[in-house]
């Protein structure tokens, strides 16, 4: 049976990237005319939302979503989350109706089709590079002056199998700059249904918390760090109260 199981995963992950890529074809006269204006963006934004539904429908994966506190659809918002898997992308697009750009990782754009158009709608950044940090960081800034929102991994993309990583300040540090609430998210299954290495990949339910808004109280630079610290350990105390067995490797607790 465990052999059947190692069987499936392998074919399942190749499995993911083709649905990913085939939910893109389906829509691409749409994803490629909505890019071509910066004005356009909002519908883009609703496209790729579809674009994210898609792929998780052919993937056999669904959302169970608990909403401590529901978004205004007017409201603006610094989405922060734990990551563990590309699906978290997904996911972030199956949630969220309010408008936001994704802060990611520039070695996305290697991806085909879905790299382009992330590439050219959201905001990448070289870890490695000091100039990059700095340039995202201002085009953030941007985003959140022309009243769009962020979605920003603070602890990166997690491939140890900590349950949760160190959070980095910077999507804390725009909140206080801006005012802008934070909204932090626990993603619980993610790690399971595609984790690192192909072992233990399947499709099945994706829970979500939404957990409630916490508002920058002062434009005091400690207040970036007391934000941070507040949405890691709502985010922290979630995942540790829903994955109670969570051992070394993460696919023991399926």
């Amino acid at each position: 049976m465990k052999n059947w199981t190692y069987l499936f995963s392998y074919l399942y992950v190749p499995w993911f990237y083709v649905a990913n890529a085939l939910a893109i074809l389906l829509l691409l006269p749409l994803l490629f005319l909505s890019s071509l204006r910066k004005e356009w963006y909002p519908w883009f934004f609703q496209l790729e939302r579809l674009w994210a539904r898609l792929s998780l429908f052919f993937c056999g994966m669904w959302a169970v979503i608990d909403w401590e506190e529901r978004p205004r659809a007017d409201g603006q918002y610094i989405i922060v989350a734990n990551h563990t898997s590309m699906i978290d992308i997904h996911l972030t697009l199956r949630v969220f109706y309010n408008r936001f750009l994704f802060i990611g990782k520039k070695e996305l754009t290697k991806l085909p089709l879905f790299g382009y158009f992330y590439q050219k709608t959201n905001l990448l950044v070289d870890r490695k590079s000091l100039n990059s940090r700095r340039e995202v960081f201002e085009k953030a800034g941007h985003a959140l002056r022309d009243g769009v929102g962020l979605c920003i991994y603070p602890e990166g993309i997690a491939q140890d199998f900590k349950l949760l990583a160190p959070f980095k300040v910077g999507a804390f540090r725009l909140a206080v700059e801006h005012q802008v609430p934070i909204i932090p998210v626990s993603f619980y299954d993610s790690r399971f249904r595609l984790p690192f290495g192909i072992a233990g990949a399947g499709p099945g339910r994706l829970r979500v918390t939404v957990h409630k808004a916490i508002y920058p109280q002062s434009q005091d630079p400690q207040e970036a760090k007391r934000l941070k610290e507040a949405s890691y350990n709502v985010i922290s105390q979630a995942l540790y109260a829903k994955i109670p067995h969570y051992e070394t490797d993460p696919r023991r607790s399926r």
